[in-house]
């Protein structure tokens, strides 16, 4: 006992002899300028304690007699390391210029941010990392002004549009160019099945360290024939020298669809149609097709009647609403998502390394619809000698993709919503999901519901795409001097799709096979690109910077398909074709096109201040005509750095303040391999003899779609760099527009692939970053931005593009939707009239009626007073 009482009374003067050790310090902090800074972390060096700056900036923190320094950090500034004295310190604080020296990844190399001349958006891994998304194009959403990120449907893997700066072509494609770790991948829909595929679903968004997105003419002029609608580069995450990190990820959720419609429910449904045959049979006695108005009322009664009862499964429950189903909740569910992620990284001064490893489960909100991706990458960097640096980045993906139908086909589920609320789940006559078997014959049944029930698909087929993929890049980078460096780079992208279809029995009524049918069909696309080029940077005594860029590349890509169909499954437990009794089908195909390209960029800085850029490239492409198989590409840009100026040394509180002007040519190579050529096909056997005929009429001719582009911007930075801005203004304007003009039939062709057309975009975007609070456990940033973008095909020759809704005409936004007015129905036979709109000499229109649907006149919706019409479907 005494012993503990002496070690207790010990150890209590020990504290009191290191409490009577720590003295208070006491000072003020202030930015440049001597305004008090809040805020401001102050920490003991070499101990955790800490303490934050009031309102007036001033701190007390209680430091040991030994300690020696203060370590003082703030957003947007830069640490500073303050020695302790024994009276109150008085510390001012710089702006940090690390945002501004941050490295920005350009096309073919590396910049500053603060020497870029042209319109760069940078989204960085921190940023997608935090957003709950198994793809980094949704990540990206709303993060980059003047990136409009547009999903086309709620299901998993498929279609996400990215359009930068508006659309640039009609026909040959608006999606950007992506180039991973300096290689350019296959972004092509590989769907055989009209529902789009996303082949940016492969890549696992958290091997990202950054994304930079090329908007102006300008800055992606350096990749040319490929650029007009803009480029996105992605830099894959790379090691570092130091300790080895082992990271673990994981997160899970739950999903459910929003937004849903409100439709009808059963007393609504039955109570409008009624009104509708009540309001019909009105208008039948009025055009004299009855002898009297009860007559014409009695007959649309028993018709509807007939109707609501054929709907109603042959029961008369509809007169109660007994049935009311909600057809929209059974195309959805409730879909959980889990995703797992374990990485390591590290390395030495010579070898760097990052190995990764992911696995996506996902289920979509739509029933039948889910996803399973596993992901591996190994990224290797090792220095050989001092002069050489080899590296290899290599990805691994497997995507199993279960699919529903194209959302125009009546077996995709969200279709279900055409069904009638009076129609029951389940067929009483039967037990069976409605419209599974007719309970007279037992075949499945053709009459019933009114339109085929999709979840005869979710039950009974299958759309299955299975895509093993694999990303790889290899490099080598020797120093032939100080100021010189020489890179070759070689890539590919390998990537094999697998789709399996099956439609059972039960979905008869939308395949027109009785018996089931499937097919199978593979697509293989190999892309292969090798850059080589030299990097010159020097720096001419104090004020002339040069960086200088030449080099060539050259890319082939390869597209192998084929595919084969079946009829007549013995049942639906044989799926494979082998077990079909009818071979029905069978294709293959193979195009292939190569690209060669030459570049240069050369960058002058003078005074640290004023910038200036010049890029250039030639493409020589298989795909267009011998008389224009090259095109030359170009653009110049300039910088102004204002707040580096002698005039602007004593605005303290502006950071950064510089304009930028920029104009360049882009083209559009995204056409068929063969669109060009005059083709022909070995199919037209006749007599048992092999035969070859015409398929394409050749065009020598034909040439890239140019887009001539101008961009100007203005970017500031305020407050220690807490607050940054930038305005842009730009205008596009495309020309030499690749389409299918129709031409004479007494060519033997209908059409053929030519140069008609211009179309222009125009707008302007801001946007504003700000830093909150950055701390070590708490961080705080807010982004916003706005754009405008306003497009106009401004010549076709006269030609009109597209049919039915979706239409493309001169002097109209690309993309505008047009109905036909309905006039009413023809008494002498009943059928819908129209409305037409013909020129008469004096130049007022004649706003006659037709029957003709296609002479119809268009009414573009917004027009003020459309008309519709329902009624039943037989």
């Amino acid at each position: 006992m005494r012993k503990f009482m002496m070690l207790l009374m010990g150890a209590t003067l020990f504290c009191v002899h290191l409490f009577a050790q720590r003295e208070p310090v006491t000072g003020k902090i202030t930015d440049s300028s001597g305004a008090p800074l809040a805020g401001a972390s102050v920490r003991v060096e070499g101990t955790p304690i800490t303490t934050l700056t009031a309102t007036d900036g001033t701190f007390t923190v209680n430091a040991a007699t030994k300690a020696k320094n203060l370590i003082v950090t703030y957003v947007g500034l830069e640490n500073i390391t303050v020695p302790i004295t024994g009276r109150p310190l008085l510390i001012t604080m710089k702006a940090s210029n690390r945002d501004l020296s941050e490295v920005v990844v350009v096309g073919y190399g590396t910049k500053l941010k603060r020497d870029i001349t042209g319109s760069v958006a940078t989204v960085g891994a921190k940023e997608i990392s935090n957003t709950p998304s198994t793809s980094f194009e949704s990540a990206i959403q709303g993060r980059a002004a003047g990136v409009a990120v547009s999903q086309q449907n709620g299901k998993l893997g498929q279609g996400i549009n990215i359009k930068i700066r508006g659309t640039s072509s009609v026909t040959a494609g608006n999606e950007p160019l992506y180039v991973i770790d300096g290689i350019p991948v296959t972004t092509d829909d590989l769907s055989s099945n009209g529902a789009s595929t996303n082949a940016l679903a492969d890549l696992n968004m958290n091997d990202i360290e950054s994304i930079q997105i090329l908007k102006d003419a300008s800055s992606a002029a350096i990749y040319g024939a490929s650029s007009s609608n803009g480029v996105v580069l992605i830099t894959t995450k790379k090691g570092k020298a130091g300790t080895s990190k082992i990271e673990l990820n994981y997160f899970t959720g739950l999903q459910h669809p929003t937004g849903k419609r409100d439709f009808l429910n059963a007393k609504q449904y039955v109570d409008f149609f009624t009104q509708a045959g009540q309001g019909a049979a009105n208008q039948d006695f009025i055009n004299g097709y009855y002898p009297s108005l009860a007559a014409a009322q009695a007959d649309y009664t028993s018709y509807i009647s007939g109707r609501f009862t054929r709907y109603g499964a042959g029961t008369t429950d509809w007169q109660t609403a007994k049935v009311n189903t909600d057809w929209q909740s059974q195309a959805f569910q409730h879909a959980p998502i889990s995703q797992y992620d374990l990485n390591f990284s590290g390395g030495s001064d010579k070898t760097k390394y990052f190995i990764s490893g992911q696995y996506l489960d996902q289920t979509g909100i739509i029933v039948r619809n889910s996803l399973k991706r596993y992901s591996a990458r190994m990224n290797l960097d090792h220095q050989v000698k001092d002069w050489l640096t080899v590296g290899v980045n290599l990805n691994f993906v497997r995507t199993n993709n279960y699919r529903v139908s194209n959302d125009n086909a009546f077996s995709t589920p969200l279709q279900i919503v055409a069904l009638s609320p009076i129609t029951p789940y389940t067929d009483p006559r039967t037990g069976l999901i409605s419209g599974a078997l007719d309970p007279a014959s037992g075949n499945p049944n053709t009459n019933y519901p009114v339109y085929y029930n999709p979840i005869l698909g979710v039950v009974d087929a299958s759309y299955n795409t299975f895509v093993n993929r694999t990303f790889g890049t290899s490099y080598a980078k020797v120093t032939l001097t100080k100021d010189l460096l020489f890179r070759s780079e070689f890539g590919v992208d390998q990537l094999n799709q697998a789709e399996e279809s099956y439609s059972g029995k039960l979905t008869a009524r939308n395949s027109g096979v009785p018996n089931g049918s499937g097919s199978y069909g593979t697509t293989q696309v190999l892309n292969l690109t090798t850059n080589n080029y030299f990097n010159y940077k020097k720096s001419i005594g104090q004020n002339n910077d040069f960086d200088v860029l030449v080099g060539t590349s050259f890319t082939k890509r390869q597209y192998d398909f084929s595919n084969a169909s079946g009829e007549q499954f013995p049942s639906d437990a044989y799926k494979k074709l082998v077990n079909a009794a009818s071979k029905t089908d069978a294709s293959s195909s193979s195009t292939s096109s190569t690209l060669l390209s030459y570049f240069s960029r050369i960058g002058y800085k003078l005074y640290n201040r004023y910038l200036l850029t010049l890029t250039g490239r030639i493409d020589g492409s298989s795909r267009f005509g011998a008389n224009n198989r090259y095109g030359t590409f170009f653009g110049v840009s300039a910088g102004w750095i204002i707040s580096d100026e002698a005039f602007m040394k004593n605005v303290k509180w502006l950071n950064l303040l510089k304009l930028k002007v920029g104009y360049a040519g882009n083209g559009n190579d995204r056409i068929g391999d063969f669109a060009a050529r005059g083709l022909y096909s070995g199919n037209a056997a006749y007599g048992g003899q092999a035969g070859q005929h015409p398929t394409q009429l050749a065009n020598p001719n034909l040439k890239w779609e140019s887009t001539y582009g101008s961009d100007i911007g203005l970017e500031a930075a305020i407050l220690n760099n807490r607050v940054t801005f930038e305005l842009a203004y730009y205008d596009k304007r495309t020309s030499d527009l690749l389409l299918n003009k129709e031409i004479p039939g007494t060519s033997g062709f209908s059409i053929q692939t030519q140069n008609v057309g211009k179309l222009k975009n125009s707008g302007v975007e801001f946007s504003v970053n700000t830093v909150n609070v950055r701390r070590k456990i708490f961080s705080w940033s807010t982004n916003f931005n706005i754009s405008a973008n306003r497009n106009k095909i401004t010549f076709l020759n006269g030609q009109l593009l597209g049919g039915g809704v979706n239409k493309a005409k001169e002097g109209e936004p690309l993309g505008v939707f047009y109905a036909r007015e309905f006039a009413g129905a023809d008494p002498a036979n009943g059928d819908a009239l129209y409305y037409k709109n013909t020129p008469k000499a004096d130049g007022s229109i004649d706003h006659t009626t037709t029957n003709d649907y296609n002479a119809a006149a268009d009414v573009k919706i917004g027009d003020p007073n459309p008309k519709f019409i329902y009624g039943f479907s037989n």
